[in-house]
């Protein structure tokens, strides 16, 4: 199907950016990488009269260190998330699901950012954005402001960014000396997941000394599982430990039910995707 018509304009500055985004036009669509609104658009969910394409402000792209945190620009594409050195070193859970994204087409395409501000509950990102503790930082027409990931992400496909603001970058605490992983279950490759976890574990030898875990796809926002991160502190990675804390891991959630799997089958995978996750990013075997 063809979109709608819309008027279209491609600023280069994050200011004209903005200005844009306060136009008088009826409805306004920022396009980031496009792998989730030019589907919408072609299937006319959605009927905008002027897109706004960012992919021309070169500020809202590159990985940099600042002090103890990592800076990753909105724009940055997943490929070059999951490639860098940096988010290896200090973020490695990040980089570990960014490359379980799609299909390397995709990648390539698909931008941190606008996987952030679409919020899918199924997407990869968000996860480990929260897992992480990482910090949003909206700019608008007031100026910046600073978001944590834990109050980023409202409900399904909504977020903290107004409608005449941007994400323009995410500030990630250097985990350094923490070990990732990101374990996701689909059916068949390339598609949403059913259910993910992201962990990220520091440990003291083969004692878990810090745990921070967040899931994918159980529930309306990415959820961070506090219950299991509290249950491993202080405990041996060994294989039936990181089991019966990972049974606590879908306490508090809801997650949905349709044609992938019912809402029981996603608690029940989620407390088998904890444990390997757990395992993993501990350097341990199950």
């Amino acid at each position: 199907m063809i979109p709608a018509a819309f008027d279209y304009i491609a600023p280069e500055t994050v200011g004209d950016a903005i200005a844009a985004l306060g136009s008088e036009a009826e409805e306004i669509k920022v396009l980031a990488g496009g792998q989730s609104l030019l589907p919408v658009l072609r299937l006319r969910l959605a009927a905008p009269t002027l897109v706004v394409d960012l992919g021309r402000i070169p500020e809202l792209s590159g990985i940099s260190e600042d002090g103890d945190a990592i800076v990753i620009g909105a724009m940055t594409t997943h490929d070059e998330v999951s490639s860098s050195p940096a988010v290896a070193e200090h973020a490695a859970v990040l980089g570990k699901a960014a490359s379980t994204v799609a299909d390397p087409q995709v990648r390539h395409r698909g931008t941190l950012g606008g996987a952030l501000v679409h919020a899918d509950p199924a997407g990869d990102m968000p996860a480990p954005v929260l897992a992480l503790d990482a910090e949003l930082v909206v700019a608008g027409p007031d100026g910046e402001r600073t978001v944590p990931a834990a109050e980023f992400f409202e409900d399904l496909f909504t977020t903290a960014v107004g409608e005449n603001e941007l994400l323009i970058k995410i500030r990630v605490p250097k985990h350094t000396g923490w070990r990732g992983h990101y374990e996701k279950f689909t059916r068949v490759a390339q598609q949403w997941s059913i259910v993910a976890v992201a962990a990220a574990v520091k440990t003291d030898g083969k004692t878990i000394s810090e745990a921070k875990l967040a899931l994918t796809n159980m529930g309306s926002t990415a959820i961070r599982a506090t219950a299991v991160e509290q249950a491993l502190i202080g405990q041996p990675a060994s294989a039936d430990v990181v089991k019966a804390a990972a049974a606590q891991a879908a306490a508090g959630t809801n997650p949905p039910t349709d044609t992938n799997g019912t809402a029981g089958y996603r608690r029940h995978l989620a407390t088998v995707l904890t444990g390997r996750a757990v395992l993993s990013a501990a350097g341990a075997t199950g």
